[in-house]
């Protein structure tokens, strides 16, 4: 029996292991190789990181995480998990089967865009979720946001700072008075009819056609995705879940606990707030006190 499973092994996840390989627990790490940031080319705002391809990032953590004895990396999608504190298990899909003291739900989200012709094929490159994440790199151009909930136009009301910006409604989220005066001060143009088609040579943007035939120049797209569990373990479990601006996440108190006694959760998949350095922390945070809780449990 291992001390800890670990699901998933991006950011997040990568990081609780680290800690619980480091407090000389026996650890694996089941990741099912399909991380969230897996359509972007590079990772930004990230200390020390800055600039590099998620994947990189991502392999240098294994090989680093693997140099503890403690630690084992698997692989795997896990199908199915069940247990209570002190005893979980974790099946994969081709059947393998793992027990753990304590289990670690770093699973992510997947992102639902719009049902607009053209933004899928270009996503994480020229349509993007976050400007702190890739502002930057799109300066100094035309941009657009899509808006997607009720959020979108605080989105919008950012954009200015990288570049000139125009806040699509859709027709569906109008901004209330307060919102509308922010974005006229901040410059931001506002379109109240819906933008039907993406137009370029994808990846790349060169405008978007409108309901009425109109077209809009623009370089590049925000637009924050509505967000679904990238699994159903947290289900499976009966961890508890809380409404976010963008979807449902595991709710968790500040170490990463979970509802479930011996269950921790950390990155996108537990918190309302998607961010690279904010997924790691959070998976240290989750490693740290799910070896507390083997340190302080009674057997």
């Amino acid at each position: 029996m291992y001390d800890a499973i670990v699901i998933g092994g991006s950011f997040a996840g990568q990081s609780a292991a680290m800690q619980l390989a480091r407090a000389r627990q026996r650890v694996l790490l089941i990741d099912a190789g399909a991380p969230r940031n897996r359509f972007a080319h590079a990772a930004h705002g990230f200390l020390g990181q800055d600039g590099r391809q998620p994947h990189a990032i991502m392999s240098d953590a294994s090989r680093q995480l693997l140099a503890y004895p403690t630690a084992e990396i698997i692989r795997r999608n896990v199908a199915s998990v069940k247990g209570r504190s002190g005893g979980f298990v974790a099946i994969t899909e081709n059947g393998c089967r793992f027990e753990a003291r304590r289990m670690v739900l770093a699973t992510g989200v997947r992102d639902e865009l719009p049902p607009i012709p053209g933004l899928a094929e270009r996503w994480g490159e020229t349509v993007l979720h976050c400007p702190y994440c890739h502002g930057y790199e799109v300066r100094d151009h035309k941009l657009g946001v899509i808006a997607n909930h009720r959020a979108s136009a605080h989105q919008a009301a950012l954009i200015p700072d990288w570049g000139s910006a125009t806040y699509f409604t859709q027709g569906a989220y109008e901004p209330d008075a307060e919102e509308a005066a922010l974005l006229t001060r901040r410059g931001v143009a506002i379109e109240r009819t819906p933008v039907v088609e993406v137009l370029g040579s994808a990846p790349q943007v060169s405008a978007v056609r409108l309901a009425d035939g109109r077209s809009i120049e623009l370089a590049a797209i925000f637009t924050a995705p509505v967000t679904r569990q990238a699994s159903d373990l947290a289900d499976q479990l009966g961890c508890a879940m809380e409404d976010g601006p963008s979807g449902a996440f595991i709710r968790v108190d500040p170490w990463g606990k979970t509802s479930v006694i011996g269950v921790f959760a950390a990155g996108d998949a537990a918190a309302a707030m998607h961010n690279g350095t904010l997924a790691s922390a959070s998976g240290v945070l989750a490693g740290v006190a799910a070896h507390q809780s083997l340190v302080t449990e009674i057997r």
